[in-house]
């Protein structure tokens, strides 16, 4: 397929190429989907959900991360938050928010973004039919697409937050840590966490957009009492809220090993994947498993709830679940 083509399918130019998860603008849309403005608002959309969640659950995420680095010390969850409390106040338990803000705002613009232009381009590719039954095939394929990007925005602050969370006396601001980071390790330093970070996130967020489109499907198909164009605006986001939560449970767990790695390698300096696996251990790559549940879960839903919810706001076009093409339905019937 030449550019030109390539450039076609991700930017919908034609009718006929808006396929299942690339439907025409409703009358009341504000935009087309795949058009310059919806991926923009969708990266915008990105940004709020996973900058503002990850955020908000940094005491969590903090304790969490001091588990799985230093087990000995932080014992438990209740015991973790007691113990860092005790040590630096309550002020501890937000070391780390400007890394995470700044990380995760990037990395949501990439992962929501670049989601949506991947699954148009890919639905472009295969075509209606295909789209329709291999779609689940799809979202995994558009998920680890765009989330390879948005871990690579993400990596520089998740090493300057795990370093401020777990190493004690190093520096406590993203003022600090940054640029000593750079000096003591050059560009390295920050990057020396990518490839668990893609073991982590890539598997994460394959599971989070296939297991979420999925069950909203199944919802509207076996829970909800009536169809989707009938259930009002909050309705819809409450399903997204259920969905998201669903989908973040089993994130949480398909990613936990690769996330321990991430959180002591980084509070290893000069530590390698290799190494690190191998003193954590097959048990201590489960270390903190019950805390990111929690954490997951609800960051997952919230994250859904917001970004769908921008899409509310601004008017974007929200395509039904998906429904059998009527060719396919003819080809069906004529067997």
């Amino acid at each position: 397929m030449g550019f030109e083509r390539l450039a076609e399918a991700f930017f919908a130019q034609k009718s006929d190429e808006r396929q299942l998860v690339a439907a025409s603008a409703a009358p009341e849309s504000s935009c087309e989907v795949g058009s310059p403005k919806f991926y923009a608002l969708c990266g915008f959309g990105g940004l709020l959900s996973c900058g503002l969640t990850h955020t908000m659950v940094v005491p969590l995420d903090l304790v969490k991360c001091r588990i799985q680095v230093n087990p000995e010390k932080f014992k438990s969850l209740g015991n973790g938050f007691k113990v860092s409390v005790a040590e630096g106040g309550m002020a501890a338990l937000t070391l780390g928010w400007a890394p995470t803000l700044v990380g995760y705002s990037m990395q949501g613009v990439g992962k929501f973004g670049f989601y949506e232009a991947f699954k148009n381009l890919y639905s472009g590719m295969l075509g209606e039919e295909k789209t329709y039954l291999y779609r689940t095939y799809m979202y995994l394929a558009a998920s680890a697409s765009a989330e390879f990007f948005a871990d690579i925005l993400l990596c520089p602050m998740e090493s300057v937050k795990v370093r401020i969370q777990t190493t004690p006396g190093w520096s406590t601001t993203l003022r600090e840590g940054f640029p000593r980071i750079l000096k003591e390790e050059g560009v390295n330093g920050f990057y020396k966490g990518l490839a668990p970070l893609w073991a982590r996130q890539i598997p994460y967020t394959m599971m989070k957009f296939a297991c979420f489109e999925k069950t909203v499907e199944i919802l509207y198909k076996y829970v909800v009492p009536k169809p989707r164009s009938d259930c009002s605006k909050g309705e819809q986001l409450m399903v997204t809220f259920t969905a998201g939560y669903i989908a973040g449970v089993f994130c949480a767990i398909v990613s936990h090993p690769a996330d321990c790695v991430v959180s002591k390698l980084n509070a290893t300096q000069g530590g390698t994947v290799a190494t690190v696996a191998k003193e954590l251990g097959f048990a201590g790559m489960w270390k903190g498993l019950g805390p990111r549940i929690i954490m997951i879960g609800t960051l997952t839903a919230l994250q859904w709830f917001i970004y769908d919810s921008v899409k509310v706001a601004f008017r974007l076009p929200r395509p039904p679940p998906p429904e059998m093409p009527e060719s396919l339905k003819r080809k069906e019937a004529a067997q």
